[in-house]
């Protein structure tokens, strides 16, 4: 396995800023059992994000994508659960 470098990756992206934000990306949909387009060869997911990344698996348009568990997490932040379904702290305060 040859080693992947940044200078190996910039070249495939407009600026180490956002290789940053893609190989993050990459990494964690790895992380999460996403399938590698390289061969894993007992590497760590950022690694093998930049693989990816320097063999043109993956471009920056990783980034527009919003999985629909990105989606279902921002949902829950914004809609209230009901109240019954909130459990209520208990100060040991009597209840009035």
């Amino acid at each position: 396995m040859a080693r992947v470098t940044v200078e190996d990756c910039l070249g495939k992206v407009d600026n180490r800023f956002q290789l940053v934000l893609v190989a993050t990306k990459r990494a964690r949909q790895l992380a999460k059992g996403a399938e590698p387009f390289v061969g894993w060869e007992n590497d760590k997911p950022t690694v093998v994000a930049l693989r990816e990344i320097a063999e043109d698996y993956v471009t920056a348009s990783i980034l527009d994508e919003e999985p629909e568990e990105e989606i279902d997490e921002a949902a829950a932040l914004i809609i209230p659960a009901p109240a019954e379904a909130v459990p209520q702290a208990d100060t040991g305060l009597p209840k009035t």
